[in-house]
């Protein structure tokens, strides 16, 4: 699912004749086109859609919304690591982490040997 997600323009600048900005959705960055809103600023919030600003919002709505949306998951699953996402659902656990606490990911499973045939005499 793809979701309109508030966010708060940290930075902006130009990029191939493109205005961009550095947008931070509750603690995830993303780069984001600003080109339907010209005149968004540093510090202003937008609902981001597939990397378009497409309205601003004011800074108590987003918040709450972000709020709402971490509570539910739904920040995960929009901003989560896809391939950890597919292990989860397919109920696997995901073997890499980057917490050294955790250790290494499991062993990898032994390969399994071609069946043998029966050599009759």
């Amino acid at each position: 699912m793809c979701l309109a997600v508030p966010g708060r323009v940290l930075d902006i600048g130009e990029k191939d004749g493109t205005r961009m900005a550095t947008v931070d959705f509750g603690g995830v960055q993303k780069e984001v086109c600003l080109e339907y809103l010209p005149d968004l600023q540093v510090g202003e919030y937008a609902i981001v859609h597939v990397g378009f600003a497409l309205q601003r919002l004011d800074e108590e709505s987003a918040k709450q919304t972000l709020e709402l949306f971490a509570q539910l998951g739904m920040l995960q699953e929009e901003f989560g690591d896809p391939w950890e996402q597919a292990a989860a659902v397919g109920g696997d656990p995901w073997p890499f982490t980057d917490d050294p606490d955790l250790g290494p990911g499991p062993e990898p499973a032994p390969a399994l040997a071609a069946p043998q045939e029966e050599v009759q005499p």
